[in-house]
């Protein structure tokens, strides 16, 4: 299950859901069951640029790496981490990774 993903390119596990809920600051149980939905919501979010950088920051890919691949200097990096983890924390964005908590009425 999302084996051809960018997140599968760096990490062994599809571990997304525990990095996203650490980052977001949600608990685990309140995000989507669905890995293929939540993946889906998260790349919706997220520039593709942020995506491979998420993935690869939570990797542990060292910084030199990464500046190589983006093309960064080390201002430019913090800068671009600053901005990935300031949109995950954001209410717009975290709260539609959680399951609707409402119930349909029925008449």
């Amino acid at each position: 299950m999302l084996e051809q993903t960018v997140w599968r390119q760096y990490h062994e596990e599809n571990n997304f859901r525990e990095k996203l809920a650490e980052f977001c600051k949600l608990d685990i149980l309140d995000l989507i069951e669905d890995d293929k939905k939540l993946y889906a919501i998260l790349k919706s979010k997220l520039t593709k640029k942020e995506l491979k950088l998420f993935a690869m920051d939570t990797a542990g890919i060292d910084d030199a790496k990464i500046q190589q691949e983006f093309d960064y200097d080390n201002e430019a990096l913090t800068k671009a981490k600053f901005k990935l983890y300031k949109k995950l924390i954001q209410d717009k964005t975290r709260l539609d990774f959680r399951t609707s908590k409402t119930m349909e009425i029925r008449f």
